[in-house]
């Protein structure tokens, strides 16, 4: 399986992610009453350390989830991430996977950012990256409670993770590769909601409707008017008009699919 990325698709997500949908301020994804992400240390089975954040719920957790990042990296964003997850009730933990190649890596959201970042996926292999996602469902509550998600490029290996790995559920935010050869024909093992807007350069709509026809069972949600990233208010292609119902409906589904179950 060809799991590489080439610079035509990185700079096809620069170009969509530069676009703004309209101006917006610039305010913090995460609520002020949000629990705050903290960033900690985890070890995976091969022994390697690496920095997540990690926010946790007041009072016992309804369960976890683990989210991947997109090319830019482990972006404070992620941390606000958490924190919104974790004022829903849950255990929220989001791996830096560029850790492995060099600690603190955070690329800048312009097309040089994209280009690097692409460069760091592509230079990570399967095994290292499920076994940070491994690390992160054990510390968050184990598979039976946690669910995993993931953002573009990070979307895209939780749609991977997702066909090979046991999880409670699956958020996918604007998986970039989903519609790709390499990835369409993977099975999600658990039951899975996946967002992308109408405007998505990076996955058109006719990318989103093969998706949903080799795809039946997973659910798609359309945001009419929003482009790629649009739940990133740091990215100017953020549209808070299409976010927030995204986000409420991934944390009905949450709580539908995690947070009812007992034990």
């Amino acid at each position: 399986m060809n799991n590489h990325y080439s610079r035509r698709d990185s700079l096809k997500l620069a170009a969509s992610m530069g676009a703004a949908a309209f101006a917006v301020p610039n305010i913090s994804f995460a609520q002020a009453a949000a629990p705050a992400a903290r960033q900690v240390q985890l070890t995976a089975a091969d022994g390697h350390k690496f920095t997540v954040y990690r926010a946790d719920p007041v009072g016992t957790p309804k369960g976890g989830i683990v989210i991947l990042h997109a090319v830019y990296g482990l972006t404070t964003n992620m941390g606000d991430v958490c924190a919104n997850w974790a004022k829903a009730g849950y255990t929220a933990i989001a791996p830096a996977l560029f850790d492995r190649l060099k600690p603190n890596t955070i690329h800048p959201y312009t097309r040089e950012g994209v280009q690097a970042g692409t460069d760091g996926y592509n230079a990570l292999t399967e095994a290292q990256i499920f076994a940070d996602i491994a690390a992160c469902v054990a510390s968050a509550g184990g598979p039976s409670r946690t669910a995993i998600s993931g953002f573009c490029t990070g979307g895209s290996w939780a749609w991977r993770a997702a066909s090979k790995m046991d999880f409670a559920a699956h958020v996918n935010f604007y998986g970039s590769h989903v519609a790709t050869p390499d990835y369409i024909n993977l099975e999600p093992r658990s039951k899975t909601i996946i967002h992308y807007g109408d405007k998505d350069g990076v996955v058109p709509m006719p990318d989103v409707e093969r998706i949903r026809a080799r795809h039946p069972s997973v659910q798609i949600f359309i945001y009419p008017g929003a482009g790629h990233a649009f739940l990133n208010p740091d990215q100017q292609s953020y549209h808070a008009p299409s976010a927030e119902p995204a986000w409420a409906r991934s944390i009905a589904f949450m709580d539908q699919q995690v947070g009812s179950k007992k034990g």
